[in-house]
């Protein structure tokens, strides 16, 4: 409690101090600039204000407009169109993706603070998403090792508007926004932004969502700006795993035989209506403090609590469907099996940050010294579903049910502890305490150099009620980052930077403590990065880099002793290619990425040389918005990958599929535009999304959907 007091001690002064002080008309602290989909600032990648251009790292930026313009409708519809990232399914119940060909579930981030919550992340009041790649622990602490994706949320803007828009598409989704905003004084305003969304699709994966975020801003003074934020996210929806493979690596509407053919599996839920639900909720509070002691020197601080409730139940395919012969006809059967999970989390955040404009001779520097606090307390467990027997029951927690129409009727399931079988029962108290410390040094108008190093302490407490323990790990840690800008014109810059961030043992959601990982060291991810940013014309940026991502301290298994040591290591590499901004009249946003990650030594899951699951060869993408006339405007996308690997093990092969994607904007009164999205225009068969071999999710076929948006 008392390092909790130290940290909110500053963020109450500004405002006291300088409450008597006179207003300014603008806020004190830019947080973006915007044209259209060239996003040119930002504050995340260095915790100052930033050009992109010289930030030694890869940063994408997806825009409110872009999002808007193609009728996204989740944070997985927004990366897929940034190069490098590869998405997984989730189980069907939350985000999911691979940056570099490092997975993760809880490297994402809410306005610069960790928001690793796993759920399905509304889009509704964001200005936009940052997905900055690499290593990214001397900014944000623990994990990060491939990058991480950060949301950042729309604040009180002191000008009266009102803004929203409905929608719906042609598998009976739709939602209703709102966006309103208003001063109450010269010094206070006030912000809504909410949500209403019906989910479903064309295989019937109904649900529904609300969400609500007021926030307040007030300026004290001309130096200070502090914001209160809330929201509270209410999310219900059945779970889709998805369909199974085949016994040769495909999915399963490649098993078909013409006297016997399987038809309408690509609308097949393997599991029960009744039982595959989730239900989520959070409450989540934010204060945020802007304060400026002079023109020299400022200060950000941060702080967040949240409150999270989730629970999910779940039948799955978890075989791949084969042959069987009984009472000497031959079928196809699929093994199904079945769980649940709750989970209950506290967060709660803080953050200081000290930011100084200092010059040495012909050096100018911009100085940030830090320091944040968090502390995590999770419930988690989980049973296991036991069906009813059966004469294709090959163990008690998994049914084979044959498939011999497009409709299964999974008999009642049970769900009950059983050691061994994955229950778990546990509480988790995790706490971290980080100083750090960053200097972008500029030498005339050519160099730049950003040197920053962070100290981590980390404590994971695991209260295991099944195994009867108390499991406890502690982690002192170095993270370092440096980067170097070459700027052989003020359009162009050229740069290198080595990044180095780590992980605790126990996965990123700390639910894989035991005996033995209690004991290791956690793993590292190391990046060496070169690249060019170069802003080809006043409202276009071009990015290139090249990286080499190792990942150490990997489990693996002793030949000799058979104990669990670090021995493990997975490697991986790419070029990365982005283009973004607008031409003319055509606004444009899209990259190209070329990608390999692979075991290199031989690990707990997998032997040396195995491909990592989910990363394709090759990736591209690239949307564009051509306004015709004031009043019309026609939007066209394409999205292609090659063939990747629907898990670790290799067995299962994603074909490579390309999708195209239409869109036209009729601006019908002055604050009044009707929008026409088609997703999948030529109507591809298509597999979305993998979440292992037997967990593919089919993508969705011609979708349109119709939105009216209006602004007063």
């Amino acid at each position: 409690m008392r390092r909790c007091l130290l940290l909110l001690t500053p963020m109450l002064l500004p405002a006291t101090a300088q409450a008597a002080e006179e207003t300014a008309e603008q806020p004190i602290i830019v947080t973006g600039e915007r044209i259209n989909y060239d996003v040119r600032h930002s504050s995340t990648a260095t915790k100052t204000d930033t050009d992109l251009k010289d930030v030694p790292q890869a940063v994408s930026v997806i825009s409110a407009e872009q999002i808007g313009d193609q009728a996204m409708r989740s944070i997985g519809d927004v990366l897929r169109y940034v190069p490098g990232v590869a998405l997984n399914g989730g189980e069907g119940h939350r985000d999911q993706i691979a940056i570099r060909g490092n997975a993760t579930t809880a490297d994402f981030f809410l306005d610069g603070l960790r928001d690793d919550v796993q759920f399905y992340r509304p889009l509704y009041n964001l200005e936009r998403v940052e997905v900055l790649k690499g290593p990214n622990a001397m900014i944000f602490g623990r994990g990060g090792g491939g990058g991480i994706v950060n949301r950042v949320t729309k604040r009180a803007e002191w000008r009266p508007f009102a803004a929203g828009s409905l929608s719906l598409d042609s598998h009976g989704a739709g939602d209703v926004e709102l966006d309103l905003d208003a001063p109450l004084s010269a010094t206070l305003a006030g912000r809504l932004n909410a949500l209403a969304e019906r989910v479903d699709n064309r295989r019937n994966a109904t649900g529904r969502r609300e969400a609500i975020n007021p926030t307040l801003g007030w300026r004290p003074s001309e130096r200070t700006r502090i914001d209160l934020g809330f929201e509270a996210v209410h999310d219900r929806r059945l779970i889709d795993r998805g369909v199974p493979s085949d016994a040769r690596g495909r999915g399963l509407p490649s098993i078909s035989d013409p006297a016997r053919p399987l038809t309408g599996f690509g609308e097949t839920l393997f599991g029960d209506r009744n039982v595959n639900r989730t239900r989520f909720d959070s409450q989540v509070s934010t204060l945020f403090v802007e304060h400026r002691f002079s023109e020299a020197v400022r200060m950000n601080a941060k702080a967040l609590y949240g409150h999270y409730d989730k629970f999910y139940r779940n039948e799955m395919a978890a075989s791949p469907a084969d042959e069987f012969t009984s009472g000497g006809v031959t079928s196809t059967r699929v093994g199904i099996e079945a769980y649940q999970s709750r989970t209950k989390r506290r967060n709660l955040q803080l953050q200081d940050d000290l930011i100084a404009e200092v010059s040495t001779g012909p050096v100018r520097h911009t100085l940030v010294a830090g320091v944040d606090y968090s502390r995590q307390r999770t419930f988690a467990d989980r049973q296991q579903g036991f069906f009813a027997s059966s004469p294709f029951t090959a163990s008690s927690n998994r049914r084979y049910y044959a498939l011999l129409q497009p409709t299964l009727d999974l008999p009642a399931v049970t769900f009950t502890c059983v050691v061994g079988l994955g229950c778990n029962d546990a509480t988790s108290h995790a706490e971290a305490l980080g100083a750090y410390v960053q200097d972008q040094a500029r030498i005339g108008e050519h160099v730049e150099i950003l040197a920053g190093l962070r100290r981590d302490h980390f404590k994971l407490r695991v209260e295991d009620r099944v195994a009867g323990r108390t499991l406890r790990r502690s982690d002192d840690l170095w993270s370092p980052r440096l980067g170097l800008v070459l700027k052989p014109s003020e359009a162009l810059s050229i740069y290198g930077s080595y990044s180095r961030s780590f992980l605790p043992q126990s996965g990123d959601q700390f639910s894989s403590l035991d005996p033995t990982t209690a004991a290791l060291k956690p793993e590292k991810f190391v990046n060496r990065e070169v690249g060019a940013k170069w802003r080809a014309l006043p409202n276009l940026d071009l990015t290139l880099a090249a990286y080499v991502l190792d990942r150490a301290n990997t489990r693996a298994a002793d030949p000799v002793s058979g104990l669990t040591v670090l021995t493990g290591a997975q490697r991986s590499k790419g070029v990365e290619l982005g283009v973004q901004g607008r031409v003319g009249r055509l606004s444009l946003s899209g990259g190209a990425a070329l990608q390999d990650a692979e075991i290199r030594r031989t690990t707990t899951a997998a032997p040396a040389g195995r491909k990592v699951a989910l990363v394709p060869r090759f990736q591209a993408s690239l949307w564009g918005r051509y306004d015709v006339t004031r009043a019309l405007g026609l939007g066209a996308g394409v999205y292609h990958q090659s063939k990747s690997f629907a898990s670790i093990s290799n067995a299962v092969v994603l074909p490579a599929f390309t999708r195209v994607d239409g869109a036209a904007f009729v601006k019908l009164t002055s604050r009044v535009e009707a929008q026409l999205n088609v997703e999948n225009l030529l109507g591809n068969r298509y597999t979305a999304l993998a979440g292992n071999d037997n967990n593919l999710t089919p993508g969705n076929p011609r979708t349109v959907r119709a939105t009216l948006r209006f602004g007063f």
